[in-house]
Order: C-alpha cells, then sequence, then structure tokens
C-alpha cells in the first residue's frame, strides 16, 4: 500500500511536467530601435527584421505602435513579449480612457508604468525579453526615455537599444541638436540605421521612421536605403590583418 501510494501519475500537478515555465532564451527577435528629440516631437526609427536565432526569418514585423493619445513605443528583442507588453497597454489606456474626465496619460506616465512592469517580471525571474524606447509630446513638453529588460531606464535627449547603444549613440552625441528640424532628424536617423546596416548581421534593409507631435503619431510606409558595398574593408576584410584566415 505504501509503495502504490507513493508513485505519483506522470500527470500529476507535483511532477516535473507541471513546473512553472520561463523565457529562458528568446526565439525571435527584433534589433536596434533609434529615437531622438527634434524641434517639434520625437522620431523613431526601426526596421522591420524579425530573426528567428541567427536566421533572419521574417521581414515584416512592426516594432513600433502608437499608445494612447501622446506617445509612441519602439521595442527590440522577443516579439512575443511585445505583443504582450501591448496587451498590457491596451489594458492601461481602455482603463484610463473608461473615467472619462477629459485627462489622459501622458508619456512619462506610459514611461513610469513600463518600468514597473519590466521591473516587476525581472523580480520574479520570468522577464520580458525587450529593450523598450518610449517617446512622446504632451502639452508642448516632448519627452524620450528606455527601459531595459530588467527595468534599468532613463530619460535623454536621443536613446538607443541593441546594437544602436554602441554605434548610433555616438553618431547622435555629435551631430544631435535641439533645433533640429524634421528633414535633418530622418537625414540623421537614416545614417545611424545604414552603420547599423552595415555592422549588425540581424539588421534588414527595410525600415520605418515614425514621429509624434502635439497633432499626433505617423509611421512611415517600409523602404529601404541607399547602400555602398564597394568599400576595401568590405571587399577584402583580411587585407592588413596578419595571419587571418
Amino acid at each position: 500500500m505504501n509503495s502504490m501510494a507513493s508513485k505519483q501519475p506522470e500527470n500529476s500537478l507535483l511532477s516535473p511536467e507541471s513546473d512553472s515555465q520561463r523565457t529562458l532564451y528568446p526565439c525571435v527577435t527584433g534589433t536596434s530601435v533609434v529615437a531622438l528629440k527634434y524641434k517639434d516631437g520625437i522620431l523613431m526609427a526601426a526596421d522591420m527584421g524579425g530573426s528567428y536565432g541567427s536566421t533572419l526569418r521574417y521581414k515584416s514585423v512592426e516594432r513600433m505602435k502608437p499608445i494612447g493619445k501622446h506617445s509612441l513605443l519602439g521595442a527590440s528583442g522577443e516579439i512575443s513579449d511585445f505583443q504582450e507588453i501591448l496587451r498590457y497597454l491596451d489594458e492601461l489606456i481602455l482603463y484610463d480612457n473608461m473615467w472619462d474626465d477629459g485627462n489622459s496619460l501622458g508619456p512619462k506616465e506610459v514611461h513610469n508604468y513600463l518600468t514597473r512592469i519590466m521591473y516587476n517580471r525581472r523580480n520574479k525571474f520570468n522577464p520580458l525579453w525587450n529593450s523598450l524606447v518610449l517617446g512622446g509630446v504632451k502639452n508642448g513638453q516632448k519627452y524620450l526615455g528606455m527601459v531595459s529588460m530588467i527595468g534599468v531606464n532613463f530619460e535623454d535627449n536621443h536613446v538607443a537599444t541593441g546594437f544602436g547603444n554602441h554605434l548610433a549613440r555616438p553618431i547622435l552625441r555629435q551631430e544631435w541638436h535641439e533645433n533640429l528640424s524634421f528633414e535633418d532628424g530622418v537625414k540623421l536617423l537614416e545614417k545611424c540605421m545604414r552603420v547599423l546596416l552595415y555592422r549588425d548581421r540581424s539588421a534588414v534593409n527595410k525600415l520605418q521612421i515614425a514621429k509624434i507631435t502635439e497633432e499626433g503619431v505617423t509611421i512611415s510606409q517600409p523602404y529601404a536605403l541607399k547602400t555602398y558595398w564597394e568599400f576595401n574593408a568590405f571587399t577584402n576584410p583580411a587585407q592588413g590583418a596578419i595571419g587571418s584566415w
């Protein structure tokens, strides 16, 4: 009797198969998002690649979405986790609209909400595998911030995620200024995205640029950048590297 009682059926709640699961490694991911403040609002750029491991599997993944009336969200990292975050935000905006008090959540409030979501999931050892960029304009005030998958967050005049932190931010620090026009801001973002395309194996030459002003959000149709691949370092990367393959 004791030996029979000690055996657990295979589908028992106490069996190893019933253990809670965690995102141990992302499956389909998007690469860098780059954003900056310009004279009238916020500009944001992201390509449309979705990588399955090291394979660039999907090439029409939209990674920038409007949030409510005043905010724009961009995400790199796991695409399914980004979809989950959008579901959280849809519930937040719906709940806010139900008050019908003439007020609406601004970008600073949405950014603070995202920092709490990401940090809470990190503390449960079940993180949402994303780095997020949140920009917006409300009452004439421009706001731009980011939050990492463990809740690290900050606000700045220009931000980037992924490889953009290493390759785009130096360009932005050198060329960004407060009175940047829309046209110059787009050119600066395109320059950053072109460098990322050259250097990031997960980048794809199909991108969107979004802007948000007091009038609302506009996201461009996908387009490709003009590129030049005849640099000596590209055609003969081993030149000058003694002992290189």
